[in-house]
């Protein structure tokens, strides 16, 4: 099953999972009316469901919020009892324990009756196995099977068919079926014609990576006619980071290799974090920053800040600023310690051992602010 149709059936199974969960809590309540008894010292007679309904703004979208979180959401279609039944035991045990916190934190336990909250996570764990054994059963039977099935025709060389199939078997996520396999490459399309006719198939997956793209504009064309989707596998390059997205360009559909983050609502928090939070940290951590401030122009002349010219984005230059750590002259007098440099590349470092010991004495005719104040440098300050 493509991505956007496991997006859209896992939106159906929150909302109705949502609705179980709600219907759970009106139950319990409805049992513990019925059922008048006294738990943990509390009431026999518990009061009417709309001193409950504040629940329902935490149960609602906390209750598949846990599923998700499980990966429930993301499982295959069939499955096994045990499975499902430990993940849906753990979401409805997290979740009684979230309404009990949230009923001590609102110091509403006087109010709302216990007993109800243990009855609610009960009943909603039995509502959700129910309809999870009735979407079992119903994916098991003929009509279900037939519904859920679609037979595909992989189109391109031997070897990514197999290789196509072999994964395709492996998973046996979403009753995926092969039906027939064919070489465009060595065949005529007539054939493929004949196999979508012969099969009722439901989609037609081309591998492009070692297919001619005429043969792949045929056969979306031949698809086309008969009415058949066409899975066009965009694995045409071996990529080490970057990750294949579908999108368009003024009404052309694009496929875009990106590296770094997607642009996305969650990116612009985190610039807002970004931003917010540094500003609050320079206002709580000014008195630290003024006393470095005040230790460093006491203890060598120059100035404070270290200034030095850096590349940004889009290669813009920006002026970066740091606590200075050297002398103002340490740059151009790394030369006189350039035999003394245990490392390579931009890093510039002297161990501290008796070599450097003898060579402080030696010299020590020099101001101390006119030697490095640091052991390491940067050949990048």
């Amino acid at each position: 099953m493509l991505g956007r149709q496991r997006q859209i059936r896992s939106q159906v199974q929150k909302v109705l999972d949502a609705a179980l969960f709600g219907l759970g809590l009106y139950l319990a309540h409805l049992l513990r009316t019925v059922w008048q008894f006294e738990i943990f010292g509390g009431n026999r007679v518990i009061g009417p469901f709309e001193d409950y309904w504040w629940l329902l703004l935490i149960i609602i979208p906390a209750g598949p919020l846990f599923l998700h979180v499980r990966g429930f959401y993301d499982r295959p279609l069939l499955v096994s009892r045990r499975q499902t039944l430990m993940e849906l035991l753990r979401a409805c045990g997290g979740l009684t324990v979230t309404v009990i916190i949230g009923m001590w934190l609102f110091r509403a336990s006087s109010d709302v009756g216990r007993s109800v909250v243990l009855f609610f996570g009960a009943i909603s764990f039995v509502l959700l196995a129910l309809k999870e054994e009735l979407q079992q059963w119903w994916l098991r039977t003929s009509l279900g099977r037939s519904q859920m099935l679609r037979r595909l025709i992989l189109v391109g060389t031997e070897d990514d068919t197999s290789r196509i199939q072999g994964s395709l078997l492996r998973g046996q996520r979403d009753n995926l079926q092969v039906v027939a396999r064919l070489n465009i490459n060595e065949e005529p399309l007539a054939r493929l014609v004949e196999l979508m006719h012969e099969h009722s198939a439901n989609a037609v997956v081309i591998n492009a990576r070692h297919t001619y793209f005429g043969q792949m504009e045929q056969t979306i064309e031949v698809c086309e006619r008969e009415g058949v989707e066409v899975w066009l596998l965009a694995d045409f390059f071996k990529t080490q980071v970057s990750q294949t997205f579908v999108d368009d360009f003024y009404g052309s559909p694009m496929l875009v290799f990106r590296s770094g983050p997607d642009t996305s609502w969650s990116a612009v928090g985190k610039r807002l974090i970004d931003v917010f939070g540094s500003l609050i940290l320079l206002v709580g951590t000014a008195p630290v920053t003024l006393l470095a401030a005040l230790a460093i122009k006491l203890g060598s002349r120059g100035p404070v800040l270290f200034r030095q010219e850096r590349s940004g984005l889009n290669g813009r230059p920006f002026t970066m600023l740091k606590f200075r750590s050297m002398t103002t002259d340490a740059e151009q007098r790394k030369s006189e310690f350039e035999a003394l440099n245990e490392m390579t590349g931009p890093v510039f470092k002297i161990a501290n051992d008796p070599r450097i010991t003898r060579v402080g004495r030696l010299l020590r005719k020099f101001s101390i602010d006119e030697l490095p104040s640091s052991s390491t440098c940067s050949r990048g300050r």
